[in-house]
């Protein structure tokens, strides 16, 4: 990441280049013609040659200045985060509210109940490896599935960080009609931390040394975080603005959910509580939030595998907020960018799942062992003729389907007993692998339909 030039200081801006400031103001404003709310280290790059480029940003941030929010949060220095809402990210916003009806309102709803049924690896697995990865984890996904699916051990921190994390996926979903406490945020971390270097990493609980810094990929200090002993009060301050109701009603102030979420997300960053493990933290932080608002298809919805795509872009958005009088909406700008990503890729993979059902569906019909059979054992049927040799356990079943150990073993026992599986005992534990001949097992009994 090339080093970001912090700019001049306003009032600096107005001494030295005042009436060329106010003559550019018509030309310059809150956003460029495209609708891009740039930095400056963005913005200078930008501008036809014989501008003042130091006046033309001046005219941007007074633009600007009319228009940016108070959200109550401080920084170390007193400084106030505000942020702005470009109508780009109004669409997006739009984008998060339509999403439940695209999926179906009703739970009730049986295509959406079963899609939303087999979407474990969607986030419980996906978001979990992704968050891994984006910190660091050499793991490859393969792997990490295999590890969640079956219940294995891990064999390394970086495996150890992919379960952590996967806990800790659950236990936003599982908190999310808590209020924040610093309690909890400990919890979260004590959750994403437990298991790797725990001697240096100290599992929920917050940093006592100040010998703690963000590190760019040159190697320069990021991010200098907030002293230790004004963490308690600047992390209480976080959750009563967590706590806080910004609907806007009896004259209170609104926030959407989704950038509250997003401030969350930040603010975790910002204040870096802990010696390791803020990042983890700080976005279970931004799906414990949507969760609680209701935004119940982000329990499906990995927004750290894009994040880990472009994680210059992601280091950015934090550092031109904290270079730019604490202006949050880059974060929040970039933020909602990959939220649009993240609902594009869930909608499609929505999609599929949805022709799969019903081209199952159909198969199961022309078969006839839709009598024997229902959804959940058709798509277990399928995956066991498509890979013959392969070895199921219940543990896998559990996993992939959501349900109890004793209904994974029914499941399996209806497909020995069809000859579709083969049962054989690996010490304590039950291996069922698919046969050679399942196919033509399924075929003869068609036939007697």
């Amino acid at each position: 990441m090339a080093r970001v030039e912090k700019p001049l200081n306003f009032n600096e801006i107005l001494k030295l280049h005042g009436t060329e400031v106010f003559n550019l103001l018509p030309s310059y404003g809150v956003v460029d013609e495209k609708g891009r709310y740039l930095h400056w280290n963005q913005f200078k790059r930008r501008l036809p040659a014989g501008i003042n480029r130091v006046a033309a940003w001046g005219a941007v941030k007074l633009a600007r200045v009319g228009v940016l929010r108070e959200s109550g949060l401080f920084s170390e220095q007193d400084l106030p985060f505000r942020f702005f809402i470009p109508d780009s990210c109004h669409r997006t916003l739009h984008e998060v509210e339509r999403l439940s009806a695209r999926l179906g309102h009703s739970h009730a709803d049986t295509t959406a109940a079963e899609n939303r049924r087999y979407l474990v690896d969607s986030l419980m697995m996906e978001e979990a490896i992704s968050s891994a990865q984006l910190e660091g984890a050499a793991t490859t996904r393969q792997d990490a599935k295999e590890m969640l699916a079956n219940d294995r051990p891990p064999r390394s921190d970086d495996e150890m960080m992919v379960v952590n994390n996967y806990l800790l996926m659950r236990a936003a979903k599982y908190e999310k009609q808590s209020e924040l406490t610093i309690d909890l945020i400990c919890h979260f971390h004590q959750i994403a931390t437990t298991g790797i270097k725990e001697d240096q990493v100290n599992p929920g609980h917050i940093r006592e040394r100040n010998n703690i810094y963000v590190a760019s990929s040159s190697g320069d200090v990021a991010h200098q975080p907030p002293a230790a002993d004004t963490l308690p009060e600047r992390l209480q301050a976080l959750c009563d603005f967590a706590n806080e109701a910004h609907d806007g009603i009896d004259g209170r102030v609104f926030i959407h959910p989704v950038v509250k979420a997003i401030i969350l997300h930040f603010m975790l960053g910002y204040e870096h509580p802990f010696v390791d493990g803020n990042g983890r933290t700080a976005r279970c932080l931004f799906y414990w939030f949507m969760l609680k608002s209701g935004y119940w298809a982000f329990e499906y919805i990995s927004i750290s595998s894009l994040l880990k795509n472009a994680p210059i872009q992601y280091g950015e958005s934090f550092i031109y907020t904290e270079t730019d009088d604490m202006d949050l909406t880059y974060f929040i700008v970039y933020h909602l960018q990959i939220i649009e990503r993240a609902i594009n890729e869930f909608i499609s993979y929505i999609e599929e799942r949805r022709k799969e059902f019903y081209e199952l569906m159909e198969w199961l019909e022309a078969t006839g062992i839709n009598k024997k059979l229902n959804y959940r054992q058709g798509h277990l049927l399928q995956k066991a003729l498509r890979n013959p040799g392969r070895i199921f356990t219940a543990k896998e079943v559990t996993h992939d389907y959501d349900i109890s150990d004793g209904t994974a073993r029914t499941d399996l026992e209806l497909l020995v007993k069809l000859k579709v599986l083969g049962k054989i005992k690996d010490g304590k534990t039950f291996l069922y692998i698919s046969r050679d001949d399942a196919a033509e097992a399924i075929r003869r009994i068609s036939a007697r339909q």
